[in-house]
């Protein structure tokens, strides 16, 4: 049986129609109608005409759509949520803006490139699954649970946090401390250190320093 070819104006439209944040080769195929051998040849042309956005070998997106790294990396390795630095950054609570995309996942550790950008996923125990919310399409960690994740990997010797950095008035005192209770006993002093400062976006001389 021969298959018919679809046009690339057709296959615009049907990209277009699919609200879907990217496509696997399966996807392409039933999509294209194509086989697989000249689905090959067919992605290379639509990436070379525009068409697609080649995120990371055999995933691609529409190019008629906002490359969203987060959301993209979400959906890819699932359960997980966007935490730590990343949110903290997201909500003005670090100052900086880090390169890495980072998750917490109840899954083995992973590290993948998605176009340029380098996403994590750290892996914390299931008792420390929880505290997110879907926002923008994508399971997020609210601001509380991502600081508390942030001074969890800093206490097992993964990462710094500079107190310095942080503007904690946004931070909800018992949600904080509420979340807090779910940690292990061992971070108590860090979660004490940061904790006499929530509420406040001056930090004292004598405690501009580095936690870890």
């Amino acid at each position: 049986m021969v298959r018919k070819r679809v046009s690339t104006i057709e296959l615009i439209k049907r990209f277009r129609s699919l609200d879907k944040g990217f496509f696997t080769i399966p996807d392409l195929q039933k999509i294209t109608d194509l086989s697989r051998d000249s689905l090959k040849v067919s992605i290379s042309r639509l990436v070379d005409k525009g068409v697609l956005v080649r995120i990371k070998r055999g995933i691609y997106q529409s190019a008629f759509s906002e490359v969203d790294v987060p959301r993209i990396a979400n959906q890819l390795y699932y359960p997980s949520y966007l935490s730590f630095q990343s949110v903290l950054s997201m909500y003005s609570i670090l100052s900086q803006i880090p390169y890495t995309q980072t998750f917490a996942t109840n899954k083995k550790s992973k590290t993948m490139v998605l176009l340029d950008t380098e996403v994590e996923f750290r892996q914390i125990s299931d008792d420390l699954f929880f505290g997110y919310e879907m926002k923008d399409g994508m399971y997020v960690a609210k601001p509380e649970k991502a600081l508390l994740d942030q001074l969890y990997m800093v206490s097992r010797g993964v990462g710094l946090l500079n107190i310095e950095e942080l503007d904690l008035r946004e931070i909800d005192k018992d949600l904080f401390e509420k979340y807090a209770m779910k940690y292990p006993r061992y971070m108590r002093k860090l979660v004490d250190k940061v904790l006499k400062y929530v509420g406040s976006a001056s930090i004292s001389n004598e405690d501009k320093t580095r936690i870890g």
